[in-house]
């Protein structure tokens, strides 16, 4: 048995490495850099933590989150590994201390914010260390934070070069759950990685289903629609996003008053209330976080069961990056997303009126048409995002198209009928007019711009307003309309539209949809007792409450101490000893020291 496995299983209670994992950390082992592409839940923590356990020295691990860095030193100190983290949530006489048992040898791991990495206090220590050739490795989390054109760009990151140039010979890993190509490079370029090995995982989650509804079928509020949804996950912890800080606290306010625990989470609040929230949200069961994205990048919940947008977010990759919040535990969760024209026009809107300049604007554009036309697909969404990190797959059978695909329809004159409407009053008004142009409606607007005695008005009453929502959002995401921003977000034709508009190309459309939440995945809605006889159920849920107190007392979230998938183990196979104990994965040595006696009791 090698070292790393025998540290995986004795100190972490894992039987074997998933993945790359094993050959991932032989390389760090040996000296090598490393970027490791990995999802969310896969396992990338151990990648670097094994290493800086083996590897002379401690092992410096660069993250950007301050309740990350919290949670994973506690998971840590559970499992018996010495861990600490160095931030700006301590004060001076704790970080001394911190600083004194790094120089003094007594840890395996210490995690450090950029900025505070930076310093010339923290370098000195560095600088200290390597001389005694006790720098194990450097692993930078979140290593797309560097990218300019991600969703997350840290300007401090960037600087992380630095290490590489003051310390050549201390082997360097970094790590990201999600990475297009153009993203990739730039964490190469930037943090000097041209040497390094690139490990690329599949990214796919297999146990998120996802889906996207309409937003307005079936003449339901988007909140509706939401409540529908979360009706599904009762007792369930989750994220719901919204793009402003406004409807962030709305919606929160909103599921409190239909009985939900909400809390509100953006950027807007004080730094006290984000903490007291973030930290409810990890230590307590079935909270609902109401969030905009600056929550959620690092949080380790694994028993997250879903993850629904109110809003489009910027792009596939953001889309990844927050969905993947859901299920790391790999039990079943759901990926849920509201989405309508609306959301369209004003993400165009806001790329053509930004003050980026001409090539980012580009970027930003292409990363959202790909988003727009998976939200448009009628093929199987898993596969084409997939596709969309480089990498192949079939049909899937757990998203909504595959569950319930779509119909197609010949959208040819309707196109024709659409963009005409647009041609005949000069490009300049929004889908909401052109609508009423086409339904007959004689609107005071319509009205005042003499658009009632155009050909186009009623020539669309086959359809409703619905419909139409659901044409002009399908022209605009395979690119045959875009929004104008000197007109104030009219819609113009582009070179695409003149093939269909001359009749020399057809279109086809995808019908409206009926569906109003999600489907529930198979074997039911994801639930803490999922797949559990009823005697077992009860034996969890006693587990759990065992969990809760023991949480409570230590100050920490409960899943640090015991995960729901070990729970769900030791509720039905029932250990009786400890060396029976010691085989349920999730538990290593020390907490088979530490929680052994009290576990055989409840389970005996």
């Amino acid at each position: 048995m090698t070292a790393a496995l025998d540290t995986l299983r004795r100190v972490f209670g894992y039987p074997s490495f998933l993945g790359p994992q094993e050959e991932i950390i032989d390389h760090i082992i040996g000296g090598g850099d490393a970027l490791v592409l990995m999802p969310t839940g896969g396992g990338k923590s151990l990648c670097y933590q094994i290493p800086s356990m083996l590897r002379q020295g401690v092992g410096v691990v660069v993250s950007p989150l301050i309740a990350l860095m919290q949670d994973q030193v506690d998971a840590l100190l559970q499992a018996g590994v010495r861990a600490a983290f160095l931030n700006s949530s301590q004060d001076q006489a704790t970080a001394s201390a911190v600083e004194r048992r790094l120089r003094m040898n007594e840890l395996d791991l210490i995690y450090v914010a950029p900025e505070r990495l930076l310093t010339e206090r923290f370098l000195g220590v560095m600088d200290h260390l390597v001389g005694d050739n006790r720098l194990a490795l450097f692993a930078i989390d979140e290593a797309h934070c560097v990218s300019q054109w991600g969703h997350d760009f840290r300007p401090e990151y960037i600087q992380l070069s630095a290490l590489h140039q003051r310390y050549p010979g201390v082997p360097r890993i970094a790590l990201t759950a999600t990475a297009d190509h153009l993203t990739r490079q730039e964490i190469i370029v930037r943090l000097g990685l041209e040497a390094a090995r690139v490990f690329v995982s599949s990214f796919d989650r297999p146990n998120i289903r996802y889906t996207v509804v309409e937003r307005g079928e079936r003449n339901l509020s988007p909140r509706s629609q939401l409540l529908d949804f979360l009706g599904g996950h009762s007792g369930a912890a989750g994220i719901v996003y919204c793009l402003s800080r406004k409807k962030v606290d709305e919606t929160a306010a909103w599921l409190n008053d239909q009985g939900i625990t909400a809390l509100a989470y953006h950027a807007g609040l004080d730094a006290a209330t984000r903490q007291r929230h973030q930290q409810r949200f990890l230590r307590e069961d079935g909270i609902v976080m109401v969030a905009t994205i600056a929550f959620g990048m690092g949080i380790d919940k694994p028993d997250v069961r879903f993850v629904a947008h109110l809003d489009l977010p910027k792009s596939l990759e953001a889309y990844y990056q927050e969905t993947g919040r859901a299920g790391r535990d790999g039990e079943p969760a759901e990926a849920w997303m509201t989405y309508g024209l609306n959301d369209v026009v004003i993400h165009r809107l806001r790329i053509d009126e930004s003050t980026a300049g001409d090539e980012q604007k580009r970027v930003e554009r292409n990363k959202l048409d790909a988003l727009l036309a998976w939200c448009e697909t009628a093929g199987c969404r898993r596969a084409l995002l997939l596709r969309y990190f480089g990498e192949e797959a079939r049909a899937c059978g757990n998203c909504d198209t595959c569950l319930d695909p779509p119909e197609l329809w010949d959208g040819t004159i309707a196109a024709q009928k659409a963009m005409s409407a647009a041609l005949r009053t000069g490009q300049r008004f929004g889908a909401g007019h052109l609508i009423d142009i086409l339904r007959g409606k004689a609107t005071e607007k319509v009205r005042q711009f003499g658009h009632a005695k155009l050909p186009t008005f009623g020539a669309g009453a086959d359809l409703d307003d619905a419909g139409w929502r659901s044409v002009f959002r399908q022209l605009l995401a395979a690119g045959l309309l875009h929004t104008d921003a000197q007109a104030f977000g009219g819609l113009r034709l582009t070179d695409a539209a003149r093939p269909v508009l001359k009749g020399e190309a057809t279109l086809s459309l995808r019908k409206q949809a009926n569906r109003v939440g999600g489907s529930a995945p198979a074997g039911g809605r994801p639930g803490a007792t999922t797949s559990l006889a009823p005697v077992d159920a009860r034996l969890f849920e006693t587990l759990r409450a065992w969990r809760a107190d023991l949480a409570r007392e230590q100050g920490v979230p409960a899943f640090v101490i015991l995960h729901d998938k070990t729970l769900r183990e030791l509720a039905s196979r029932r250990p009786a000893s400890l060396p029976e104990l010691l085989d349920i994965p999730g538990i290593g040595q020390s907490k088979a020291e530490r929680y052994g006696e009290a576990l055989l009791r409840i389970l005996a």
